[in-house]
Order: structure tokens, then sequence, then C-alpha cells
């Protein structure tokens, strides 16, 4: 199965879903899908972003010996942004409707993530 098919079987389960990514801590993106409605959505640019607060949180948590970080949440108004750890390298981020099914994104987001990293 390819990145993509992963990406869009993310989307699709996820009511409110908007856009899946494979990423790297770079902040390059791997493969992207994103529904036609979501492009108005500058979630590329977030998303590097994101990226970078993420490298900050591992390190922290390496620092304070809380653990490795697995997954991290950012709530706007207009958009739930879950990102979940694929590999030292890897990400998986879903952005979402600020009403999307918040619960079932992260699920999916966990059962996905053993499948990405397999193909990586």
């Amino acid at each position: 199965m390819s990145f993509r098919a992963h990406l869009e079987s993310v989307v699709s389960q996820v009511d409110g879903a908007l856009a899946c990514s494979v990423m790297g801590f770079d902040g390059i993106s791997v493969e992207t899908y994103q529904k036609d409605e979501a492009t108005d959505l500058e979630l590329n640019g977030a998303w590097v972003e994101y990226a970078n607060l993420l490298t900050q949180l591992k390190n922290a948590a390496d620092v304070l010996k809380t653990g490795a970080v697995t997954e991290l949440s950012v709530n706007s108004d207009k958009v739930l942004t879950i990102i979940r750890l694929v590999s030292p390298e890897y990400f998986l981020v879903l952005a979402m409707r600020a009403e999307g099914n918040y619960g079932k994104g992260r699920y999916v987001l966990r059962v996905t993530a053993p499948k990405v990293r397999a193909e990586l």
C-alpha cells in the first residue's frame, strides 16, 4: 500500500478530516492527501512550523526524562491538528475541522502509524 493510500484512508475514516501528511522533522512532506474543500487553508506552512515545535518538545522530553513524545495536538478556532510520531525521523499529521471527530482521528492515526513505518 502506498503512502497516499494510507493518507486517503485516514481522511476518509475521520469525520471532519481535511488533510493528512507524512512529514519529516525537517519540515518536508513525503506525501500529502488533501480534500478539495481544504485548498483555501495553508496547511503545509502550519505543518512546517509544527515540525519545529515537535522537535523542541522531543528535546525537552529528553532533557526532562519524561519519556518519548508520541502525539501532539494543536487546536485552533478553525482547525484541529493531530500529530503522531511514526519513527525518529517522520510523523503523521492530520488536519480536521474544529468540530471534527477528535477521538476517531487519534485512533486512526495510532492504527495507521505502524503501517506507514513499515513502508519507510
